[in-house]
């Protein structure tokens, strides 16, 4: 009777992927059907196992296994992780009508920090088509990482590609659990973590109308046999599905649209896949193991948990006088507890408001007469830098970047007077507006770099196939990723040091390659106040949920609320803080990460969290509004069960506990919340 229920629920949940494929890309209807459809068979209400810091550690078998999967299914020709049809024939089927060479392995951090990258060249006997697969092993994480890209190297169009997979492949796990996580859609269960069967209909996983609104494209794979976190980058229309099978999950990601011939010279890319595997039934170790990786492998080298205090909103009429004597009259104490100065938008020429000066990225004149680099000096001289807001890929009608793009047939997808694409998938677009914003940030002497991007591209993208790609579908939209982070390297190089924050009305554009360029320091629209200052009545609730759902894949990002009472400050903190202060505790917050209570947003229960490393951490213990108990049982993760700790409450230094890492781990720590609501913080830290 069981399995005739999940079979029921299976079939259902595979009628409503059926809907969601044919609703509009970009609605909350198909959001609604995506979630609905998950909510068939996951739960929220998950339970992790205790780990110990020995669990932790990366092993040799676990870095074994990554290897020979690597040879197998990246180096090896027999059994492709990716795939392609070219001209009606799949690769993985006809890989002989392909010569195929294997170039050497590169040093360790030649091409990627962290690891060794090797190049495989699969050259079409049949057409000028050359596949090039770049593929990165880092032994140290149990990851590996590829991309596959597709070059037409001839002088005539290429044979028709579809079904172009970054990821097709089997994993060999047996029956699997999977893990994953809800997107950005300005709710208050943003975020939220998820655990599902995989089942034996396909699971679809997809972006709506080209951000990660319904859901991240971030996955634990916990199986029977073999457990791996897998993770696309890519920035557009991407799409997942899983299928359990006997032996293991049948694996697919890809761009969701496409279907196309090459011009000559044209080339376009899949998205970016990896794996982190790991052994053990316990997922908090794949995640933990991945949040390591990004920390020390793809996150930017200047990327750290960076702390930004407010200096002008986009309705500030301040003048640059009047913000420069502002910051002069700091006291120094908070400046040397911010990093960046946090300028957002308005602080260009805009008609009625900063919404419809979007194009223009010159400082007002009248407020700014010498633009903005006498402000970023003057916030460098108190030891600060300056953050400073741009939507580049939208422009209004009649700015500066209206009046160059519409010169140039293709560089401009009109919709109104203010959502007008910028078209980055033409590369003299792209060139162009990478070379303004690129100097914009130099001159105005810029440290720290805002992208917003408030609008859905999907049917631009696809209106602009027809327009100028002759039909051919998925080329604008490829072109333009692809672009997209060309355009956001160069920045990074032109600017050398300079932090880029990802924002999309919220985190709608959270993924690995945007994790490789940048961070979230406005993860979710839902904490946005309205014009009156207000905010919503469980925005600090949703806040210390979003914190427990995201930190799972992203050790680096950032929130902010329009409310400060200590327990407010305590429900945003994050690695990446609005709020000067716990810098000690927020120190902690990039290392692993352990959920010890799952309140969601139930306000009779208790909700804790705990991050750190085996010698030092820090665990957080939210008494709830209608929480009625006192007492909480703090029982910790990722210590040395042979070491001695000192717990210590962080209101209280002078209440301290002293147990070994196996009685923290076992019996724990009784703790007593008083006030209600009231967020506790315990730090640990183990004897020298």
């Amino acid at each position: 009777m069981r399995n005739l229920f999940r079979y029921t629920f299976c079939v259902l949940q595979s009628l409503l992927f059926l809907v969601s494929s044919f609703s509009v890309y970009d609605s909350k209807f198909k959001i609604w059907v995506d979630r609905s459809a998950l909510n068939l068979t996951s739960e929220t209400e998950i339970v992790f196992d205790r780990i110990t810091a020995e669990e932790l550690k990366i092993s040799e078998s676990e870095k074994r296994q990554c290897r020979d999967w690597y040879q197998k299914h990246l180096l090896g020709a027999d059994a492709p992780a990716y795939n392609f049809t070219v001209g009606g024939k799949e690769f993985q089927k006809h890989a002989d009508d392909w010569d195929i060479s294997v170039g050497k392995e590169s040093a360790v951090g030649a091409v990627r920090r962290g690891g060794k990258t090797t190049v495989i060249t699969l050259t079409h006997k049949k057409s000028d088509l050359v596949a090039t697969v770049e593929a990165t092993i880092y032994e140290k994480f149990a990851t590996c990482e590829w991309t596959v890209f597709l070059k037409n190297t001839g002088d005539e169009d290429s044979p028709v590609i579809k079904n172009f997979y970054g990821a097709d492949f089997r994993l060999d796990s047996g029956v699997t659990d999977l893990y994953f996580s809800k997107g950005s859609d300005s709710q208050n269960d943003d975020f939220e973590l998820m655990k599902s069967p995989v089942n034996p209909l396909k699971t679809v996983f997809n972006a709506s109308g080209g951000r990660s609104s319904a859901y991240l494209p971030y996955f634990n794979l916990q199986g029977k046999d073999l457990s791996a976190v897998m993770a696309v980058g890519w920035t557009g229309q991407w799409y997942t599905s899983f299928h359990q099978g006997v032996q293991g999950v049948d694996v697919i990601a890809k761009q969701e649209f496409f279907k196309a011939y090459l011009t000559p010279g044209e080339e376009v890319r899949s998205p970016l896949v990896s794996l982190t595997f790991y052994d053990g039934d316990n997922a908090l170790k794949g995640f933990n193991t991945f949040r390591n990786w990004e920390s020390n492998c793809v996150y930017t080298e200047s990327a750290y948990p960076v702390t930004c205090t407010i200096l002008a909103g986009e309705f500030d009429k301040r003048n640059a006088d009047q913000l420069i004597e502002f910051i002069q009259g700091m006291p120094q104490e908070q400046c040397d507890d911010v990093d960046f100065l946090w300028m957002d938008a308005g602080w260009y020429e805009y008609t009625e408001g900063w919404y419809d000066g979007v194009g223009s990225w010159l400082p007002n004149k009248a407020r700014f007469p010498n633009g903005l680099a006498p402000i970023a000096e003057a916030a460098q001289s108190r030891g600060m830098g300056l953050l400073l807001w741009y939507e580049p890929e939208r422009c209004c009608k009649g700015t500066r970047v209206y009046n160059e793009c519409v010169k140039h047939p293709g560089w401009l997808v009109q919709k109104d007077d203010e959502v007008n694409m910028v078209n980055l998938a033409f590369d003299e677009c792209c060139d162009y507006l990478g070379e303004l914003v690129a100097n914009s940030l130099k001159d105005n002497k810029i440290s720290l770099y805002r992208q917003d991007f408030n609008f859905t591209p999907l049917e631009m993208w696809k209106q602009t196939d027809k327009d100028y790609f002759n039909g051919r579908s998925g080329i604008e939209e490829n072109h333009y990723v692809t672009n997209l982070y060309r355009y956001l390297d160069k920045l990074l190089e032109v600017n050398p040091g300079l932090i880029i924050d990802n924002c999309a009305s919220g985190g709608r554009r959270i993924d690995l390659e945007m994790t490789r360029r940048s961070i979230p320091l406005w993860r979710t629209d839902y904490n946005c106040s309205t014009s009156e200052g207000v905010i919503k009545d469980d925005a600090i609730t949703a806040s210390q949920a979003a914190t427990y759902g995201l930190a799972f894949w992203l050790p680096l990002n950032g929130t902010g609320l329009n409310a400060y009472t200590e327990y407010a400050d305590r429900s945003v903190l994050t690695t990446c803080s609005q709020r000067s202060g716990y810098r000690d505790v927020r120190g902690q917050m990039d290392k692993n990460y352990f959920p010890l209570t799952n309140g969601g947003l139930d306000l009779t229960k208790f909700h804790a969290v705990q991050f750190g490393g085996e010698t030092r951490g820090c665990a957080m213990i939210y008494r709830r509004e209608n929480v009625k108990q006192d007492q909480y049982k703090l029982i910790l993760n990722g210590l040395d069960p042979q070491k001695t700790y000192s717990v210590f409450n962080y209101d209280n230094p002078n209440e301290t506990t002293t147990k070994t890492g196996a009685e923290l781990m076992e019996s724990g720590v009784a703790v007593t919340v008083t006030d209600c609501p009231k967020c506790a913080i315990y730090l640990y830290q183990a004897a020298e």
